[in-house]
């Protein structure tokens, strides 16, 4: 099947299973065309708790397809591709994560979205990229917090808020790619461009950033700025919207360590999931997301804590 007719296939498909298609900006190009909505974990997270869908196709990785089972029990929530997991989520499993905390009795326990639903019923609030200074500062000064699983998100939070978090030892891979040695030579190049930079990258990356955010908050940055040149530092797929987005204006990449194709860094994780891959689990209604209801219900309270906040 040539992509055109997988394209008007899965188009088919999403009108006979009421189906919903979430893409994050992460996505390859062609599932972002055909979603009904793109956007980061907080804006996803948002339409997946109004979506009025039977099925909610989540191009995303997995623990964004959890939480939208999560908030939507009673609808189907499948993944493209099972594998499509997160080195955050990965590297923070419950047993451990337990034992920390309970290391510090009578601290709150925020959590970057990027974890399991067994972290979240560990939790008593997740954040986003997006709203995590404004999930901090909900909280009483005085208030010990542990924030897991990205230290350099906790980093920045330290930084931007005063607060001394307690930061579990956890990063995202993508974020950490980027060379900052290569960066400067790159900014040399293009003295007048802006440097935009998610904050869970290594804080050298963000002491040079010109404007540190969401992928979201990076792409309104870039849209509404009166600056022509931009290099991004977030995951490449991006590009492809603030392309659309900011017309005319020149985006550039942040340099990875490795040598790869584009020389920017990108999650294996995001890609694995395919145009065919998303034809398939429309059509077979698999793979499909379940969570157990106990675990659900614990795991939800602090995700209605975000939203409220948010």
């Amino acid at each position: 099947m040539n992509k055109q007719a997988l394209i008007d296939e899965i188009l088919q498909l999403k009108k006979e299973k009421k189906a919903v298609i979430l893409a994050h900006y992460y996505q390859e190009k062609d599932i972002q065309d055909i979603a009904d909505f793109v956007g980061d974990s907080l804006e996803l997270s948002k339409k997946a708790a109004t979506t009025d869908a039977e099925m909610i196709v989540f191009a995303g990785v997995h623990f964004m397809a959890e939480t939208a089972k999560i908030l939507n029990p009673e609808k189907k929530v499948v993944l493209p591709d099972m594998n499509a997991g997160c080195s955050l989520a990965d590297g923070c499993n419950a047993s451990d994560f337990k034992k920390w905390k309970d290391q510090y009795p009578g601290h709150k326990v925020v959590t970057y979205i990027n974890c399991s639903a067994s972290i979240k019923t560990l939790s008593d609030v997740v954040c986003t990229s997006s709203n995590a200074k404004k999930i901090i500062e909900s909280f009483p000064g005085d208030e010990p917090i542990l924030f897991a699983p990205d230290r350099n998100l906790g980093n920045y939070l330290k930084k931007t808020t005063g607060r001394n978090l307690i930061l579990w030892d956890g990063s995202c891979v993508v974020h950490e790619a980027f060379s900052f040695d290569k960066l400067i030579a790159l900014y040399k190049e293009y003295p007048g461009a802006k440097i935009v930079a998610h904050p869970e990258s290594e804080a050298q990356i963000l002491q040079v950033a010109h404007y540190i955010g969401s992928t979201s908050g990076m792409l309104d940055y870039i849209v509404k700025s009166n600056a022509e040149t931009f290099i991004v530092a977030t995951e490449a797929g991006i590009l492809y919207q603030l392309a659309e987005a900011a017309k005319g204006k020149t985006l550039i990449p942040a340099p990875s360590y490795e040598d790869n194709a584009c020389a920017c860094s990108e999650c294996a994780f995001m890609k694995l999931n395919t145009l065919e891959k998303l034809y398939r689990c429309i059509k077979n209604g698999y793979p499909e997301i379940t969570i157990n209801e106990p675990l659900r219900l614990e795991a939800l309270k602090p995700i209605q804590r975000m939203l409220e906040l948010s």
